[in-house]
């Protein structure tokens, strides 16, 4: 059975990426930190609409909580192989460096980049094995352009970044392609503090985006039709910055 590995996929953009992966035919495997009423939503939806997966609940932000639970995972379901892992999972924790504390750097970047490399580590072999897989990262603007008061988050995206272009030329000969999606400002629980009657004036498209219009650029991504694209970050950002 194929299966999507979608972290942080229990609301915003996640959620959407888990509905679109349900859609392309997947069993959508939903990862969630804590929250398992907004999970349990999540999955009963994909059910809903004629799609199957299954939670698994694990901290991307701690190593060994991801060996127990998605190694676990890989070891016992033996029929089932991921084939299309997307890193979504992330926070933000912003503030000037200057008043910046070492939780706010640590817990932002171990949640990002340390979640890929532990995660995406320990999918790759059954997609090496299979030579054939699917990486798609969500990062951000924040990654590419840099925002103030985002100097941990910023720094966590442009890690990813750069971790993308590299994976992607190691694992490119066994058919495996690594790609990222870069979303400007999308109308999600991220976004809900911010004013957007004014950031939205910046953007050309004059609005803010939606998880779905993501969602849908990781499913091409993750498709087998983009099978000669691989180490590029796509941003979406309604032409406010490229």
């Amino acid at each position: 059975m194929k299966c999507a590995l979608v972290t942080g996929g229990s609301r915003g953009i996640g959620r959407a990426i888990c509905y679109k992966m349900a859609a392309m035919g997947y069993y959508v495997l939903v990862n969630y930190k804590g929250n398992i009423d907004e999970a349990d939503n999540t999955l009963a939806e994909i059910k809903a609409n004629g799609g199957d997966g299954e939670l698994l609940q694990f901290n991307v932000a701690d190593k060994n909580d991801i060996q127990q639970k998605l190694g676990s995972w890989i070891e016992t379901n033996t029929e089932k192989y991921i084939e299309v892992l997307i890193n979504n999972a992330g926070v933000k924790d912003d503030g000037l460096m200057m008043w910046m504390t070492d939780q706010q750097w640590d817990g932002v970047l171990n949640t990002s980049l340390n979640g890929f490399f532990y995660v995406t580590r320990l999918v790759l072999n059954s997609m090496l094995v299979k030579k054939y897989g699917r990486i798609v990262n969500v990062v951000s603007l924040s990654g590419l352009k840099g925002l103030p008061g985002q100097v941990n988050y910023s720094a966590a995206k442009a890690g990813v970044i750069g971790a993308t272009k590299a994976l992607a030329q190691e694992v490119g000969r066994r058919g495996i392609t690594v790609n990222a999606v870069a979303p400007g400002f999308i109308a999600t629980d991220m976004t809900a503090g911010l004013d957007e009657k004014e950031l939205k004036a910046m953007v050309p498209l004059k609005r803010f985006g939606t998880p779905e219009e993501v969602a849908h650029a990781v499913g091409f991504l993750a498709s087998p039709e983009a099978a000669y694209i691989t180490a590029e970050v796509l941003s979406i950002n309604g032409g406010l910055y490229s």
